[in-house]
């Protein structure tokens, strides 16, 4: 029995490899290796890293669930100050805020994310639903670590 609790661990490890390759438009898939040569912009990383670590609250569609989570989509709380969008994902947020006019007073913890991760996704909620298609450093995002 221990042995093949062993073997599915190794291939586990060895699949989680497999998870360096990400999908593109076309269905087709390129190593990280290429994504990082500049084939796909810092928006199409961070959908990636949106849909495993922010979906689940702020949704696919940026909308957020009301009265629960905010909206990300056409969000004035974000498009009036990246730094402040920065450091809530950076170190977190909590207590009451106001998005397009609705209030919430909830807590988002600190993501763990490194730079690159935070700028991409962050890249891509301001190129998505009707934001204002700032583009997030991974220099930005170190000046919010601080």
């Amino acid at each position: 029995m221990k042995k093949y609790v062993l073997a599915i661990a190794m291939i586990a490890l060895v699949l989680q490899g497999f998870n360096t390759l990400s999908k593109d438009r076309n269905d087709g898939y390129i190593t990280k290796k290429e994504s990082k040569k500049g084939v796909y912009s810092s928006a199409d990383k961070g959908k990636s890293v949106y849909n495993q670590t922010c979906v689940a609250c702020h949704q696919a569609t940026g909308l957020g669930i009301p009265g629960a989570f905010p909206p990300l989509a056409k969000s004035d709380f974000l498009n009036k100050d990246v730094n402040r969008a920065i450091r809530g994902v950076v170190k977190g947020l909590s207590g009451a805020i106001t998005v397009n006019g609705k209030k919430f007073n909830g807590a988002m913890p600190a993501q763990a994310l490194s730079d690159e991760q935070i700028a991409d996704a962050l890249t891509y909620v301001y190129a998505s639903w009707g934001n204002n298609k700032t583009v997030v450093t991974t220099a930005m995002v170190k000046a919010q670590r601080k």
